[in-house]
């Protein structure tokens, strides 16, 4: 793919290449943390622990367009005290942008979406660094997401968030993807393989390694004493599948398919969103809107639903046009839900301290309900994930605050 069109600088915000100096308290190379930040942090490092915030204020973050959805997770990161964030959008501030987005104001229509964000989020926390970079990310090629810890989609058609997913495990690096369509909305997640450690008190029966789900299994068990009590560290590890298995291939668990109290449970909304993305994928991106549309779209709601092995009965006329009606809307409530939901789970992963999404959050706004479904292929699962291309051997962090890739052009960013 051709990439690299040059941004433009101006005084206020020059273009550049980030660089570490010696004295660059927050670079990934520093170790310990300040006592500035330890006050600063102290709620959170009393909640997940000094281990756990040095992971965070050492991770670099990607977020990909900045709109309703991404001014809430980007807030939230900017809080937790991330050590840089990267907000990529090629596309600029119009009038339907100032209903529910909030680092942006009508000034700024006609600017660049994230360069008029940009400041307001520096603002949130001066730790923090934060880039721009205005080039189409659908332009960039797969080593351009070596530099990140993790990469965070929102608001994207089904291809891009496919090939951007695809960039993600070839260079190693956990993806989200999310979206709201007014009182709807998802958040899905590709760890690709994640451990993490749940401490908890030791019961009677003694806790051993082995399968618990068909993702998740118990690899390490470690004892210790602390206060007269015995406690367990449970060391787990999840196995994730790809965006294009769970969005258009991938059923759900069969634990499901046994009881059909549990299918009636299962949101229609889930029908409708995969029916969306199969719709925006055959018709060049586009949604529905004439007769013809809502024809092709409600035949694709029908057979997803029917695909899934959901009782016909919920999926009704009513729930269909409610859906159709909030497509492309952002209502600023469900935005901070969503935004919210991902950035802790975000922070979580970071800190590898307790179970992460597995891996498909589907929120309703009108039952305030936000099921998490595990989308994996029944068959052949770990067959999938062995036959795609992973570099067991990622490139260890060099000393720049984004790192560099001494074979691809430089990377051309702003600075806020």
């Amino acid at each position: 793919m051709e990439a690299r069109q040059t941004l433009s600088s101006s005084p206020t915000t020059p273009s550049f290449q980030p660089t570490l100096t010696n004295s660059d308290s927050h670079s990934t190379l520093c170790v310990g943390i300040s006592a500035d930040e330890i006050a600063l942090y102290d709620r959170q490092i009393r909640l997940w622990g000094m281990k756990a915030q040095e992971k965070i204020r050492n991770a670099n973050i990607l977020l990909i367009r900045m709109k309703a959805l991404a001014n809430e997770i980007a807030k939230n990161l900017v809080l937790a005290g991330i050590h840089s964030l990267t907000i990529i959008d090629h596309e600029t501030v119009n009038e339907s942008d100032l209903g529910a987005q909030f680092f942006i104001s009508e000034s700024d229509v006609g600017k660049n979406r994230a360069s008029a964000s940009a400041p307001h989020i520096r603002k949130l926390n001066s730790r923090v660094n934060v880039y721009v970079d205005e080039r189409n990310i659908a332009h960039l090629n797969a080593e351009y997401y070596e530099a990140f810890d993790v990469v965070i989609c929102t608001d994207l058609g089904p291809d891009l968030l496919n090939a951007i997913n695809m960039a993600t495990r070839l260079n190693r690096k956990s993806f989200y993807a999310a979206g709201v369509h007014g009182f709807y909305g998802f958040i899905f997640t590709d760890l690709i393989q994640h451990d993490f450690v749940v401490e908890r008190e030791r019961s009677n029966k003694a806790t051993v390694t082995g399968s618990e789900t068909r993702t998740r299994s118990v690899i390490d068990v470690k004892e210790k004493t602390e206060n007269g009590k015995n406690y367990e560290l449970v060391t787990k590890r999840e196995i994730y599948s790809t965006w294009l298995t769970a969005s258009e291939k991938a059923g759900l668990p069969a634990e499901f398919m046994k009881r059909k109290n549990r299918l009636r449970a299962v949101t229609p909304i889930l029908s409708c969103l995969k029916a969306l993305w199969d719709f925006t994928q055959a018709t060049g991106g586009e949604i529905p809107k004439t007769s013809q549309d809502l024809i092709m779209f409600t035949t694709l709601a029908t057979q997803k639903h029917k695909n899934l092995g959901l009782p016909d009965e919920t999926l009704r006329a009513e729930v269909l046009r409610r859906f159709l009606q909030n497509i492309n809307c952002e209502i600023a409530p469900v935005t901070a839900v969503l935004g919210g939901q991902l950035a802790q789970d975000v922070i979580n992963v970071l800190g590898a301290r307790l179970q992460p999404i597995q891996n498909m959050v589907i929120f309703d706004g009108f039952s305030m309900a936000a099921p998490v479904y595990a989308l994996h292929l029944e068959s052949a699962f770990d067959e999938e994930l062995a036959n795609i291309p992973i570099n067991n051997n990622p490139p260890k962090n060099r000393p720049v605050a984004l790192r560099s890739r001494a074979n691809s052009p430089p990377l051309d960013v702003k600075k806020a």
